[in-house]
This record gives C-alpha cells, structure tokens and sequence, in this order.
C-alpha cells in the first residue's frame, strides 16, 4: 500500500505487514528482506518507509506492569502516548517528556528520541527509559539499558529504528496533582528579546515560542512566548478543584479535504502571523491563566487532518538544532532567508534546548531549535537547501524525525557521532544493514 510520514511526502508503495507477537519477528528476519519499524506515522518524512517490508508495531500494544510507588511503567513499543494518558493522568501520574502530539507509539519516541518544552530541564525522552528489549538483526532479543548492552541502547536513542525492532520499554512516569497548567504568555518585539524571555524562564519546567517568520527589520524574531508549569491541587481555582484530574475535553475539528496550496500564501500566512501575535499580546497583558494540559501540550491534536491544510502535493517541517553561541545569528539568518522567500510559516516555533544527552543519534544539542512548515511548491527545495546551508554554516544539525530530503553529506556535517553508531550497528550483526529505511538509503546510513 502507498504509505507517507505526517507531511506526505514523500509517498512510498510498501509491503506494509503487522507485527502481532515477538515470536513472529524471527519468520520475517529470515526472508531475507530489509525492514524498518513503523509506529504511528507521525515522523514527517521517510523515516518509517521501506518499500520491501514495513512492519507495523500497533498490534504490540500491551501496558505489561506498573508499579505505583516508583511510576515505572513497562508497556511494548506499539502503545500509543494518548493511551497512557488517558489510563495514567487520572491516577495523578503524567510522562516525562512529551512531544508536540500525543498520537505517537512508545516506540517511536525512541527512536526519535522525542524532546518536548521541558528540553532545558529534563532531556529528551530516552533519558527516562530504564531498558528496552530490541529485536536484532541476527534474530536475538537483547536487554538494552545503561549497565547491559550500553553502547545499543545509546544507539537506539535516536537511532531511527535502525538498530532493530524495539519490542517493549520500562520508563518512569511523573507524579501531578492536577491535569492543568499555569501558562503565563509573554509577548517579544524582536529575536533578542524573545531569546532573553526564554533564559529568563530557565525556571519555568515548560516553555516555547511561536515565531513571526515573516516579520523583518526591527520586528525579526518577534514572537509569542509562553511558558508553564503544572498547578497543585491547593492553587487550582475553586470552578476547577472539584475534578482536578479530569480528561481532555471532548471535540475535535476535523480537516475534510485538502486545502487548495494557493490559499496558502504571503498574505494569508502574514495576516494570521499578525492577529496571532495581537492575541499574544492581549493574552501577556491578562497575566497566567490556568490551561488544561491537553491544550497546554497538543494543541494540534485538537484538528484532525490538519495536515491537509498545505494541500494535495504535502508539506516539509524544517527543524533544525544551532548551539548556544551561533542561535542569535544563525536563528536570524534562518529567519530572513524564510522572510525573504515569501514562503512564510503558520507554524514557526522556536524551543531552549539544554545539554545534549547520551544518544549517539540524538537531535538535541544546547542552544536553539527552530522548526518551520511549508508547504511543497516551486521553490521550495531551493529554500531549504539555502536553510541548510546556513544550519551547517553556523554548526548545527537537522531533526532527522522531520526531515525528507536532506543530503547525506550535511547530515554527516551535523551528526559528529555517526562513526560511533555505525560501528554499533556491524557490531549488532547488522551488516550489510537489515534495518533500513528510504530515510537511511537517502543519507546512506
């Protein structure tokens, strides 16, 4: 069947195959196909893509134990992070790092090594996982952790399903008293500032900005910044005390056909850019609010589809991390060369990163990450080959879970611990390598 990532593009016809029980995995090693792992769909590009056998991990969706006094949860790879919630916010238990959807697998956080707004205080995802069990080329299962199988258990943080099939993963929840957020909104006039806003909320467990992407001159940077923290059950407002632990709302919109790419265009992107940033500013004026998480974290997920809002022909994020002492330049020449296209951004967002962490493949670095959205259209792989030449330039890298068409050489450029995962991977008995994926046969991984 034709199978796409979250943007699209590309599409890819795929022997698409479901993976039931781990007993099953070793009949499919043995014909001798590559594979890669798919979880959700949610990796934007062609990460989860192999046209000779793409194996769907959404039947390995078992919560296998939990233990109440640690918050250790041990659940297989296919489980769905809206599952977890729904079964663990209500007991007062919430995960550690989450991304910008809740619709992803266990698994796929992995091997993304999923980061969230809380990078500058607490890392990626794969800094809460105690172990995972990943089925090997050579058709063993391995016990992966800090102390057993360290240097693939790094590997795998991060490593885009290429070092195997992670089967099942023991990770710690959080304790919260309550399921809603104090967000406090913050308005910058330009990219200095909204970059002061952010060291100065180094506090705050939870922050990002919304970014202008069209704005120049003076006004370059200027963003919507908000930041938050989890409200105790005593601070919580009297209309909300009574059910502090309540679900998400009900609802959705729902997306139900693709939207003409003409629609999306200088004006209408620079006039939602300025009513957003109006709102920001009203909303900076009116002081913290309290916001339940599911709005605070997964504010897209409340639209079905919405990936059908850039049109028939998809779309690209451009997500790219630059360390600390090149972010102000380099986020500012991303800026004006995105300005200077014409092809704005809805979706400019703009994050803190701390210390990367122990993945040889991870995305994070500290400094600044920035993602844009366009959608596919003349001119547009031109932009990004311009965007990637100055992410390189001033020494960062590109999100490997968003990309689609990025080149090997820049990929070698921006990861410096490839030669490191790549040993990992022949030493797995993976070589010639069975775990692939139209993303690594692009970057020739």
């Amino acid at each position: 069947m034709m199978l796409s990532g979250w943007g699209r593009h590309p599409a890819v016809d795929c022997r698409l195959e479901r993976l039931r029980r781990p007993e099953d995995l070793p009949g499919l090693l043995h014909r001798g196909a590559t594979l890669i792992a798919r979880g959700n769909g949610r990796s934007y590009g062609d990460a989860a893509l192999n046209p000779e056998l793409t194996l769907s991990m959404l039947a390995m969706n078992r919560m296998r134990a939990f233990d109440a006094g640690t918050g250790l949860l041990d659940c297989e790879a296919g489980v769905l992070l809206t599952d977890i919630l729904e079964a663990f916010l209500p007991r007062g238990w919430f995960p550690p790092v989450v991304p910008g959807t809740r619709l992803v697998t266990v698994g796929g956080m992995i091997a993304a090594d999923v980061h969230g707004k809380n990078h500058h205080r607490d890392g990626t995802f794969g800094a809460h996982v105690e172990s995972l069990t990943l089925a090997s080329a050579d058709g063993a299962i391995r016990e992966c952790s800090r102390t057993e199988n360290a240097d693939l258990f790094r590997a795998t943080l991060g490593g885009m399903g290429l070092t195997g099939v992670i089967l099942s993963v023991r990770f710690r929840l959080r304790p919260v008293e309550t399921a809603f957020v104090m967000a406090e909104t913050l308005a910058a006039r330009d990219l200095d500032e909204t970059m002061a806003l952010f060291e100065a909320s180094r506090d705050w467990p939870y922050s990002v900005a919304w970014i202008d992407c069209l704005a120049r001159g003076a006004g370059l940077g200027r963003a919507v910044v908000t930041r938050g923290a989890f409200i105790e059950r005593g601070a919580l407002p009297p209309h909300l005390a009574s059910n502090p632990l309540r679900p998400a709302p009900a609802g959705k919109l729902r997306v139900p056909a693709d939207v003409p790419s003409a629609l999306l265009n200088r004006v209408s992107i620079g006039l939602f850019n300025a009513l957003f940033y109006r709102r920001g500013r009203g909303r900076a004026r009116s002081g913290a609010r309290p916001v339940h998480f599911d709005r605070f974290f997964f504010p897209l997920d409340r639209i079905e589809a919405w990936n059908r809002l850039y049109g028939r022909r998809g779309f690209v994020q451009y997500q790219c991390v630059l360390p600390k002492g090149e972010s102000v330049a380099g986020v500012a020449a991303l800026l004006e060369r995105a300005a200077a296209s014409g092809q704005g951004s809805f979706l400019a967002v703009l994050k803190l990163f701390g210390p990367a962490g122990e993945g040889l493949m991870s995305f994070p670095m500290e400094g600044y990450t920035l993602a844009l959205d366009f959608p596919l259209r003349t001119g547009t792989r031109a932009l990004l080959d311009g965007l990637d030449e100055i992410t390189h330039r001033h020494g960062g890298r590109v999100y490997l879970a968003k990309d689609a068409r990025c080149a090997p050489e820049r990929m070698r450029e921006g990861y410096p611990r490839l030669g490191a995962f790549e040993a990992v991977r022949a030493e797995a008995a993976d070589a010639p390598p069975r775990f692939a994926s139209e993303l690594s046969r692009r970057l020739a991984l």
